[in-house]
Protein backbone atom coordinates (compact mmCIF):
# COMPACT_ATOMS: atom_id res chain seq x y z
CA UNK A 1 0.00 0.00 0.00
CA UNK A 2 1.29 3.81 -0.91
CA UNK A 3 -0.39 6.99 0.46
CA UNK A 4 -0.05 10.19 -1.34
CA UNK A 5 -1.27 13.21 0.70
CA UNK A 6 -3.11 15.80 -0.61
CA UNK A 7 -2.54 19.36 0.82
CA UNK A 8 -4.81 22.08 0.49
CA UNK A 9 -6.03 25.12 2.34
CA UNK A 10 -9.15 23.87 2.89
CA UNK A 11 -8.52 20.12 3.95
CA UNK A 12 -5.86 17.25 3.97
CA UNK A 13 -6.60 13.68 2.81
CA UNK A 14 -4.85 10.37 2.13
CA UNK A 15 -5.28 8.68 -0.96
CA UNK A 16 -4.72 4.90 -0.96
CA UNK A 17 -2.74 3.40 -3.71
CA UNK A 18 -3.40 -0.49 -3.73
CA UNK A 19 -1.20 -2.48 -4.91
CA UNK A 20 -3.90 -5.35 -4.74
CA UNK A 21 -5.61 -5.29 -8.33
CA UNK A 22 -9.36 -5.08 -7.90
CA UNK A 23 -10.86 -7.57 -8.81
CA UNK A 24 -8.44 -10.05 -6.77
CA UNK A 25 -9.38 -7.41 -3.82
CA UNK A 26 -13.05 -7.75 -4.37
CA UNK A 27 -12.27 -11.36 -4.32
CA UNK A 28 -10.54 -11.51 -1.11
CA UNK A 29 -13.16 -9.51 1.09
CA UNK A 30 -16.12 -11.54 -0.09
CA UNK A 31 -16.17 -13.89 2.18
CA UNK A 32 -16.21 -11.56 5.09
CA UNK A 33 -19.62 -9.26 3.97
CA UNK A 34 -22.07 -11.13 6.10
CA UNK A 35 -25.17 -10.26 5.51
CA UNK A 36 -25.39 -10.20 1.36
CA UNK A 37 -26.10 -13.25 -1.12
CA UNK A 38 -22.85 -15.06 -2.30
CA UNK A 39 -23.35 -13.70 -5.69
CA UNK A 40 -23.74 -10.07 -5.56
CA UNK A 41 -21.02 -7.76 -6.50
CA UNK A 42 -19.47 -6.30 -3.31
CA UNK A 43 -19.50 -2.84 -4.73
CA UNK A 44 -22.91 -3.10 -4.33
CA UNK A 45 -23.20 -4.49 -1.00
CA UNK A 46 -24.74 -2.90 1.79
CA UNK A 47 -22.78 -0.70 3.76
CA UNK A 48 -23.77 -2.15 7.07
CA UNK A 49 -21.44 -4.77 6.22
CA UNK A 50 -18.58 -2.58 6.23
CA UNK A 51 -18.98 -1.93 10.06
CA UNK A 52 -19.50 -5.39 10.13
CA UNK A 53 -15.86 -5.93 8.80
CA UNK A 54 -15.13 -3.64 11.32
CA UNK A 55 -16.01 -5.73 14.39
CA UNK A 56 -14.55 -8.66 12.68
CA UNK A 57 -10.52 -7.15 12.45
CA UNK A 58 -11.16 -5.61 15.95
CA UNK A 59 -12.14 -9.07 16.71
CA UNK A 60 -10.14 -11.64 15.04
CA UNK A 61 -7.81 -9.02 12.67
CA UNK A 62 -8.74 -11.19 9.37
CA UNK A 63 -7.16 -11.28 6.28
CA UNK A 64 -9.00 -8.43 4.71
CA UNK A 65 -7.68 -6.14 7.29
CA UNK A 66 -4.47 -7.04 7.08
CA UNK A 67 -4.77 -5.74 3.55
CA UNK A 68 -2.91 -9.31 2.71
CA UNK A 69 -2.71 -9.60 -1.28
CA UNK A 70 -4.84 -12.70 -1.99
CA UNK A 71 -4.30 -13.92 -5.83
CA UNK A 72 -6.16 -16.18 -8.15
CA UNK A 73 -4.42 -19.43 -9.24
CA UNK A 74 -1.97 -18.41 -11.79
CA UNK A 75 -3.16 -21.18 -14.14
CA UNK A 76 -6.68 -19.33 -13.69
CA UNK A 77 -7.75 -17.54 -17.21
CA UNK A 78 -8.17 -14.59 -17.02
CA UNK A 79 -9.74 -11.69 -18.73
CA UNK A 80 -9.40 -7.82 -17.80
CA UNK A 81 -10.85 -5.02 -19.17
CA UNK A 82 -8.96 -2.17 -17.52
CA UNK A 83 -8.89 1.56 -17.75
CA UNK A 84 -6.19 3.33 -15.90
CA UNK A 85 -6.03 7.10 -15.71
CA UNK A 86 -2.28 8.83 -16.09
CA UNK A 87 -2.08 9.76 -12.66
CA UNK A 88 -1.66 6.87 -9.92
CA UNK A 89 -3.22 9.02 -7.69
CA UNK A 90 -6.67 9.84 -10.01
CA UNK A 91 -6.38 13.54 -9.06
CA UNK A 92 -5.98 16.46 -10.72
CA UNK A 93 -5.40 20.15 -10.40
CA UNK A 94 -8.25 22.15 -11.65
CA UNK A 95 -7.83 22.32 -15.72
CA UNK A 96 -4.79 20.08 -16.03
CA UNK A 97 -5.06 17.49 -18.65
CA UNK A 98 -5.88 14.16 -18.38
CA UNK A 99 -6.06 11.40 -20.14
CA UNK A 100 -6.76 7.48 -19.77
CA UNK A 101 -5.44 3.98 -21.21
CA UNK A 102 -8.10 1.26 -21.76
CA UNK A 103 -6.44 -2.18 -22.50
CA UNK A 104 -8.23 -5.54 -22.99
CA UNK A 105 -6.00 -8.97 -22.20
CA UNK A 106 -6.99 -12.39 -23.01
CA UNK A 107 -4.31 -14.04 -20.19
CA UNK A 108 -1.50 -13.97 -21.13
CA UNK A 109 -1.50 -11.93 -23.98
CA UNK A 110 -2.80 -8.35 -24.61
CA UNK A 111 -6.02 -8.26 -27.27
CA UNK A 112 -5.96 -6.40 -30.59
CA UNK A 113 -8.77 -4.86 -32.63
CA UNK A 114 -11.70 -5.40 -30.35
CA UNK A 115 -14.48 -2.66 -30.32
CA UNK A 116 -15.02 -1.31 -26.74
CA UNK A 117 -18.06 0.85 -25.92
CA UNK A 118 -17.20 3.54 -23.33
CA UNK A 119 -19.22 6.64 -22.32
CA UNK A 120 -17.16 9.46 -20.30
CA UNK A 121 -18.46 12.66 -18.41
CA UNK A 122 -19.47 13.65 -15.37
CA UNK A 123 -19.83 11.25 -12.38
CA UNK A 124 -23.55 9.80 -12.93
CA UNK A 125 -23.73 12.18 -15.82
CA UNK A 126 -21.68 10.27 -18.28
CA UNK A 127 -23.47 10.81 -21.36
CA UNK A 128 -23.84 9.03 -24.71
CA UNK A 129 -22.15 6.03 -25.59
CA UNK A 130 -19.39 5.77 -27.90
CA UNK A 131 -17.67 3.22 -29.41
CA UNK A 132 -14.05 2.79 -30.44
CA UNK A 133 -11.27 -0.16 -31.50
CA UNK A 134 -8.69 -0.77 -28.48
CA UNK A 135 -4.81 -1.29 -30.39
CA UNK A 136 -3.13 -4.14 -28.38
CA UNK A 137 -0.97 -1.43 -27.04
CA UNK A 138 -4.06 0.22 -25.22
CA UNK A 139 -6.14 3.24 -26.59
CA UNK A 140 -5.51 6.64 -25.07
CA UNK A 141 -8.63 8.46 -24.13
CA UNK A 142 -8.68 12.45 -23.32
CA UNK A 143 -10.71 13.10 -20.58
CA UNK A 144 -12.24 16.95 -20.78
CA UNK A 145 -11.13 19.03 -17.78
CA UNK A 146 -13.99 20.32 -16.13
CA UNK A 147 -14.34 24.62 -15.62
CA UNK A 148 -14.99 23.95 -12.31
CA UNK A 149 -13.98 21.11 -9.22
CA UNK A 150 -15.64 18.18 -10.37
CA UNK A 151 -14.95 14.40 -10.65
CA UNK A 152 -15.23 12.94 -14.75
CA UNK A 153 -15.69 9.09 -15.14
CA UNK A 154 -15.53 6.75 -17.37
CA UNK A 155 -17.19 3.71 -18.01
CA UNK A 156 -16.04 1.17 -20.73
CA UNK A 157 -17.53 -2.16 -21.91
CA UNK A 158 -16.24 -4.88 -24.03
CA UNK A 159 -17.75 -8.45 -25.26
CA UNK A 160 -15.38 -10.85 -25.69
CA UNK A 161 -16.84 -14.36 -26.50
CA UNK A 162 -19.07 -15.19 -24.25
CA UNK A 163 -18.37 -12.82 -21.75
CA UNK A 164 -19.78 -9.27 -20.87
CA UNK A 165 -16.66 -7.15 -19.56
CA UNK A 166 -17.51 -3.33 -17.86
CA UNK A 167 -14.96 -1.59 -15.57
CA UNK A 168 -14.82 2.44 -15.07
CA UNK A 169 -12.62 4.96 -13.51
CA UNK A 170 -12.85 8.29 -12.11
CA UNK A 171 -10.94 11.32 -12.03
CA UNK A 172 -10.81 14.27 -9.81
CA UNK A 173 -10.55 17.75 -10.23
CA UNK A 174 -9.34 19.59 -7.20
CA UNK A 175 -11.82 17.87 -5.09
CA UNK A 176 -11.09 19.46 -1.96
CA UNK A 177 -12.78 22.48 -3.60
CA UNK A 178 -16.41 21.03 -4.27
CA UNK A 179 -18.32 23.17 -2.84
CA UNK A 180 -22.44 22.24 -1.86
CA UNK A 181 -25.66 22.85 -3.96
CA UNK A 182 -27.97 22.20 -0.74
CA UNK A 183 -29.60 25.26 0.68
CA UNK A 184 -28.39 25.75 4.38
CA UNK A 185 -32.18 27.27 5.96
CA UNK A 186 -31.81 30.17 8.44
CA UNK A 187 -34.13 28.18 10.67
CA UNK A 188 -32.19 25.10 10.88
CA UNK A 189 -31.39 24.74 13.88
CA UNK A 190 -34.53 25.79 15.58
CA UNK A 191 -36.01 23.11 13.46
CA UNK A 192 -33.96 20.33 14.89
CA UNK A 193 -34.48 22.01 18.77
CA UNK A 194 -38.39 21.62 18.30
CA UNK A 195 -38.05 18.23 17.01
CA UNK A 196 -35.97 17.10 19.67
CA UNK A 197 -37.96 18.95 21.90
CA UNK A 198 -41.28 16.63 20.82
CA UNK A 199 -38.79 13.62 21.23
CA UNK A 200 -38.69 14.17 24.42
CA UNK A 201 -42.57 14.78 25.25
CA UNK A 202 -42.40 10.46 24.32
CA UNK A 203 -41.74 8.40 27.54
CA UNK A 204 -38.89 6.47 26.34
CA UNK A 205 -40.44 2.77 27.95
CA UNK A 206 -36.85 1.32 27.78
CA UNK A 207 -37.88 -2.56 26.79
CA UNK A 208 -34.69 -5.03 27.39
CA UNK A 209 -35.21 -8.50 26.35
CA UNK A 210 -32.36 -11.19 27.29
CA UNK A 211 -30.80 -13.00 23.99
CA UNK A 212 -29.08 -15.62 26.03
CA UNK A 213 -27.92 -17.44 22.58
CA UNK A 214 -25.81 -14.12 21.63
CA UNK A 215 -23.90 -13.67 24.93
CA UNK A 216 -21.12 -15.79 26.26
CA UNK A 217 -18.93 -15.61 28.92
CA UNK A 218 -17.45 -11.88 27.88
CA UNK A 219 -20.67 -9.87 27.36
CA UNK A 220 -24.17 -9.67 27.74
CA UNK A 221 -26.53 -9.57 24.47
CA UNK A 222 -30.25 -8.01 24.79
CA UNK A 223 -32.96 -6.89 22.21
CA UNK A 224 -33.41 -3.50 23.47
CA UNK A 225 -37.19 -1.23 22.23
CA UNK A 226 -38.25 2.32 23.66
CA UNK A 227 -41.11 4.62 22.49
CA UNK A 228 -40.18 7.17 19.84
CA UNK A 229 -41.86 10.11 18.11
CA UNK A 230 -44.14 9.30 15.02
CA UNK A 231 -46.38 10.31 11.98
CA UNK A 232 -48.54 13.15 13.11
CA UNK A 233 -48.95 12.71 16.83
CA UNK A 234 -48.58 9.29 16.91
CA UNK A 235 -45.89 7.32 18.52
CA UNK A 236 -43.35 4.31 17.28
CA UNK A 237 -41.21 2.11 18.46
CA UNK A 238 -37.42 1.86 17.75
CA UNK A 239 -35.59 -1.87 18.34
CA UNK A 240 -31.56 -2.13 18.46
CA UNK A 241 -29.45 -4.88 19.68
CA UNK A 242 -27.52 -3.49 23.24
CA UNK A 243 -24.24 -5.41 24.19
CA UNK A 244 -22.47 -4.96 27.29
CA UNK A 245 -19.35 -6.03 28.51
CA UNK A 246 -19.24 -8.29 31.21
CA UNK A 247 -17.52 -6.72 34.80
CA UNK A 248 -17.93 -3.37 36.24
CA UNK A 249 -16.67 -1.00 33.83
CA UNK A 250 -16.70 1.56 32.73
CA UNK A 251 -16.48 1.70 29.40
CA UNK A 252 -16.38 3.13 26.44
CA UNK A 253 -19.74 2.90 23.84
CA UNK A 254 -20.55 2.84 20.34
CA UNK A 255 -23.59 3.48 18.48
CA UNK A 256 -23.66 1.71 15.17
CA UNK A 257 -25.48 2.78 12.47
CA UNK A 258 -27.44 0.75 9.77
CA UNK A 259 -27.35 1.55 5.93
CA UNK A 260 -30.30 0.92 3.55
CA UNK A 261 -31.97 -2.05 3.92
CA UNK A 262 -34.29 -3.56 5.64
CA UNK A 263 -32.78 -7.00 7.90
CA UNK A 264 -32.44 -8.57 10.84
CA UNK A 265 -29.57 -7.65 13.30
CA UNK A 266 -27.85 -9.08 15.75
CA UNK A 267 -25.35 -6.62 17.51
CA UNK A 268 -21.90 -5.20 17.44
CA UNK A 269 -20.69 -8.17 19.30
CA UNK A 270 -17.19 -8.41 18.30
CA UNK A 271 -16.11 -4.45 19.15
CA UNK A 272 -18.12 -5.54 22.48
CA UNK A 273 -15.97 -8.45 23.35
CA UNK A 274 -13.07 -5.87 23.16
CA UNK A 275 -14.05 -3.77 25.70
CA UNK A 276 -16.83 -1.60 24.53
CA UNK A 277 -20.44 -1.17 25.32
CA UNK A 278 -22.30 -1.29 21.98
CA UNK A 279 -25.74 -0.25 20.89
CA UNK A 280 -26.61 -1.69 16.86
CA UNK A 281 -29.79 -0.33 15.55
CA UNK A 282 -32.31 -0.62 12.91
CA UNK A 283 -34.13 1.99 11.59
CA UNK A 284 -37.85 1.16 10.36
CA UNK A 285 -39.32 0.51 13.80
CA UNK A 286 -40.09 -3.00 13.56
CA UNK A 287 -37.71 -5.73 16.00
CA UNK A 288 -34.17 -7.35 14.93
CA UNK A 289 -34.81 -11.06 15.10
CA UNK A 290 -38.01 -11.73 12.66
CA UNK A 291 -37.82 -14.10 10.01
CA UNK A 292 -35.83 -13.08 6.84
CA UNK A 293 -39.33 -13.16 4.30
CA UNK A 294 -40.81 -10.53 7.22
CA UNK A 295 -38.15 -8.26 6.09
CA UNK A 296 -37.99 -9.62 2.07
CA UNK A 297 -42.14 -8.52 1.89
CA UNK A 298 -41.43 -5.07 3.64
CA UNK A 299 -38.88 -4.37 1.87
CA UNK A 300 -40.79 -5.25 -1.79
CA UNK A 301 -43.64 -3.64 -0.18
CA UNK A 302 -44.65 -1.07 2.42
CA UNK A 303 -41.14 0.02 2.89
CA UNK A 304 -40.53 0.11 -0.67
CA UNK A 305 -38.57 3.40 -1.93
CA UNK A 306 -38.54 4.30 1.99
CA UNK A 307 -36.13 7.17 1.44
CA UNK A 308 -39.30 9.61 -0.39
CA UNK A 309 -42.11 8.70 1.64
CA UNK A 310 -43.39 11.88 2.98
CA UNK A 311 -40.43 13.88 1.17
CA UNK A 312 -42.75 16.99 0.29
CA UNK A 313 -43.19 17.35 3.91
CA UNK A 314 -40.56 17.87 6.51
CA UNK A 315 -42.48 17.52 9.49
CA UNK A 316 -43.74 13.74 8.34
CA UNK A 317 -40.49 12.95 5.94
CA UNK A 318 -39.47 9.91 6.75
CA UNK A 319 -36.18 10.60 7.92
CA UNK A 320 -37.58 12.72 11.28
CA UNK A 321 -38.91 9.64 13.23
CA UNK A 322 -35.41 7.65 11.95
CA UNK A 323 -33.41 10.49 12.68
CA UNK A 324 -35.16 11.19 16.55
CA UNK A 325 -34.76 7.69 17.45
CA UNK A 326 -30.98 7.57 16.41
CA UNK A 327 -30.93 10.68 18.86
CA UNK A 328 -32.51 8.58 21.79
CA UNK A 329 -30.52 5.64 21.01
CA UNK A 330 -27.73 7.75 21.68
CA UNK A 331 -28.95 8.91 24.71
CA UNK A 332 -30.12 5.93 26.05
CA UNK A 333 -25.77 4.67 25.48
CA UNK A 334 -24.85 8.17 27.22
CA UNK A 335 -27.05 7.07 30.63
CA UNK A 336 -25.73 4.00 30.91
CA UNK A 337 -24.58 3.21 34.48
CA UNK A 338 -21.75 1.31 32.77
CA UNK A 339 -20.66 4.13 30.24
CA UNK A 340 -17.34 5.73 31.02
CA UNK A 341 -18.70 9.13 29.97
CA UNK A 342 -15.51 9.72 27.68
CA UNK A 343 -16.32 8.29 24.76
CA UNK A 344 -19.12 7.98 22.85
CA UNK A 345 -18.70 6.76 18.83
CA UNK A 346 -20.72 6.94 16.14
CA UNK A 347 -20.54 4.91 13.17
CA UNK A 348 -22.03 3.84 9.90
CA UNK A 349 -21.34 3.81 6.17
CA UNK A 350 -23.34 4.70 3.31
CA UNK A 351 -26.68 5.54 4.77
CA UNK A 352 -25.16 4.90 8.72
CA UNK A 353 -22.26 7.54 7.47
CA UNK A 354 -25.31 10.06 6.66
CA UNK A 355 -26.69 9.22 10.47
CA UNK A 356 -23.38 9.16 12.34
CA UNK A 357 -22.96 12.69 10.95
CA UNK A 358 -26.76 13.56 11.87
CA UNK A 359 -25.70 11.79 15.42
CA UNK A 360 -22.49 13.64 16.52
CA UNK A 361 -24.19 17.33 14.97
CA UNK A 362 -27.52 17.21 17.48
CA UNK A 363 -26.19 15.29 20.43
CA UNK A 364 -23.36 16.84 22.16
CA UNK A 365 -22.32 13.60 24.27
CA UNK A 366 -20.87 11.86 21.00
CA UNK A 367 -17.14 12.90 21.08
CA UNK A 368 -16.13 10.98 17.24
CA UNK A 369 -17.77 9.56 14.41
CA UNK A 370 -16.68 6.62 11.71
CA UNK A 371 -18.14 7.80 8.08
CA UNK A 372 -17.64 6.00 5.19
CA UNK A 373 -19.31 6.90 2.17
CA UNK A 374 -22.12 9.13 3.76
CA UNK A 375 -25.58 8.98 1.75
CA UNK A 376 -28.09 12.00 1.14
CA UNK A 377 -25.15 14.25 0.54
CA UNK A 378 -25.89 17.32 -1.73
CA UNK A 379 -28.61 15.24 -3.06
CA UNK A 380 -29.81 18.79 -5.07
CA UNK A 381 -26.67 17.97 -7.11
CA UNK A 382 -28.76 16.73 -9.63
CA UNK A 383 -31.14 19.89 -9.52
CA UNK A 384 -27.98 21.51 -10.39
CA UNK A 385 -26.29 19.56 -13.31
CA UNK A 386 -24.53 17.38 -11.31
CA UNK A 387 -24.43 14.12 -9.45
CA UNK A 388 -26.34 14.32 -6.04
CA UNK A 389 -25.87 11.72 -3.09
CA UNK A 390 -28.03 8.53 -2.48
CA UNK A 391 -30.65 8.11 -3.07
CA UNK A 392 -30.41 9.52 -6.54
CA UNK A 393 -33.66 12.48 -5.92
CA UNK A 394 -33.85 14.16 -8.56
CA UNK A 395 -32.00 12.15 -10.82
CA UNK A 396 -32.77 12.89 -14.63
CA UNK A 397 -34.87 10.64 -16.53
CA UNK A 398 -35.08 9.76 -19.93
CA UNK A 399 -36.47 12.43 -21.09
CA UNK A 400 -33.85 15.08 -19.10
CA UNK A 401 -36.41 16.27 -16.56
CA UNK A 402 -36.03 15.44 -12.82
CA UNK A 403 -37.51 12.67 -11.43
CA UNK A 404 -39.55 13.02 -7.66
CA UNK A 405 -41.58 15.96 -9.22
CA UNK A 406 -43.01 18.35 -8.24
CA UNK A 407 -39.56 19.20 -7.11
CA UNK A 408 -40.03 22.80 -4.76
CA UNK A 409 -41.78 21.39 -1.92
CA UNK A 410 -39.69 18.34 -1.78
CA UNK A 411 -36.21 19.70 -2.68
CA UNK A 412 -37.02 22.50 0.62
CA UNK A 413 -37.34 19.47 2.71
CA UNK A 414 -34.25 17.95 1.79
CA UNK A 415 -32.21 21.11 2.85
CA UNK A 416 -33.45 19.64 6.41
CA UNK A 417 -31.77 16.37 6.51
CA UNK A 418 -28.71 17.09 4.22
CA UNK A 419 -25.75 15.70 5.11
CA UNK A 420 -24.29 18.90 3.95
CA UNK A 421 -25.88 20.94 6.71
CA UNK A 422 -25.33 18.37 9.56
CA UNK A 423 -21.45 18.31 8.71
CA UNK A 424 -21.22 22.26 8.76
CA UNK A 425 -22.29 21.65 12.53
CA UNK A 426 -19.82 19.11 13.18
CA UNK A 427 -17.62 19.90 16.45
CA UNK A 428 -16.19 16.45 17.28
CA UNK A 429 -13.38 14.50 15.47
CA UNK A 430 -14.08 12.11 12.19
CA UNK A 431 -12.93 9.78 10.19
CA UNK A 432 -14.01 9.31 6.52
CA UNK A 433 -13.09 7.25 3.58
CA UNK A 434 -14.66 6.54 0.27
CA UNK A 435 -13.86 5.44 -3.40
CA UNK A 436 -13.88 7.83 -6.34
CA UNK A 437 -15.49 4.52 -8.61
CA UNK A 438 -18.95 4.62 -5.93
CA UNK A 439 -21.92 4.82 -8.42
CA UNK A 440 -24.15 4.36 -5.21
CA UNK A 441 -23.11 7.37 -2.86
CA UNK A 442 -20.93 9.34 -5.67
CA UNK A 443 -17.77 11.27 -5.40
CA UNK A 444 -19.05 14.52 -5.91
CA UNK A 445 -21.59 14.36 -3.19
CA UNK A 446 -19.48 13.21 -0.49
CA UNK A 447 -16.40 15.92 -0.74
CA UNK A 448 -19.16 18.21 -1.16
CA UNK A 449 -20.11 17.78 2.56
CA UNK A 450 -16.63 17.13 4.02
CA UNK A 451 -15.06 20.10 2.69
CA UNK A 452 -17.39 22.07 4.52
CA UNK A 453 -16.54 20.17 8.38
CA UNK A 454 -14.46 22.57 10.23
CA UNK A 455 -14.05 19.98 12.93
CA UNK A 456 -11.16 17.99 13.12
CA UNK A 457 -11.04 15.24 9.84
CA UNK A 458 -8.83 12.71 8.23
CA UNK A 459 -9.89 11.23 4.94
CA UNK A 460 -8.56 8.17 3.33
CA UNK A 461 -9.61 7.69 -0.42
CA UNK A 462 -8.90 4.56 -2.40
CA UNK A 463 -9.40 5.56 -6.03
CA UNK A 464 -10.22 2.36 -7.74
CA UNK A 465 -12.94 1.66 -4.89
CA UNK A 466 -16.72 1.84 -5.61
CA UNK A 467 -19.26 1.59 -2.18
CA UNK A 468 -17.02 -1.37 -0.84
CA UNK A 469 -14.08 -0.53 2.12
CA UNK A 470 -10.41 -1.59 0.46
CA UNK A 471 -8.28 -3.91 3.11
CA UNK A 472 -5.96 -0.65 3.69
CA UNK A 473 -8.82 1.46 4.62
CA UNK A 474 -9.86 -1.07 7.32
CA UNK A 475 -6.96 -1.10 8.86
CA UNK A 476 -6.86 2.24 9.19
CA UNK A 477 -10.70 2.49 10.67
CA UNK A 478 -9.30 -0.10 12.77
CA UNK A 479 -6.30 1.71 14.33
CA UNK A 480 -8.27 4.95 14.75
CA UNK A 481 -11.26 3.39 15.98
CA UNK A 482 -8.74 1.28 18.72
CA UNK A 483 -6.96 4.89 19.52
CA UNK A 484 -10.45 6.72 19.98
CA UNK A 485 -11.96 4.27 22.32
CA UNK A 486 -8.94 3.20 24.10
CA UNK A 487 -8.97 -0.41 23.49
CA UNK A 488 -6.27 -2.21 23.28
CA UNK A 489 -6.04 -3.42 19.85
Amino acid sequence: MRLRRVESASCAFSVVQSTIPRDRLAASCRATWLRQPANESPDLMKPTCALTLLALTLASGSACAQGAPVYLPPTAASTALTVTPDRDDWTYPLGAPASVRVKLALDPYPAAGVTIRYRLGPDMLEGPERTAVVPADGLVLPVPAPSTPAFMRIIASADVGSQSLTTLATLGFAPDKIVPTQANPADFDAFWTRQKAALAQVPPDYRLTPAPELSNDKIEVSYLSFRNVGGGTLTSRFYGVLAVPRGAGPFPAVLELPGAGIEARTGARAVAEKGAITLQVGIHGIPLNLAPEVYESLAGGALFGYSRINLDDRENYYFRRVNLGVLRAADYLATHPKWNKQQLLAVGGSQGGMLSIMTAALEPRVTAIVASNPGFSDVTGYLNGRAGGWPALFRPGPDGAPTDAPVAAKAATTAYYDTVNFARRLRVPGFYFWGYNDVLTPPTSTFAAYNVITAPKQLTVAPAQGHAMSPEQLDMVQQWVVRQLGLAK
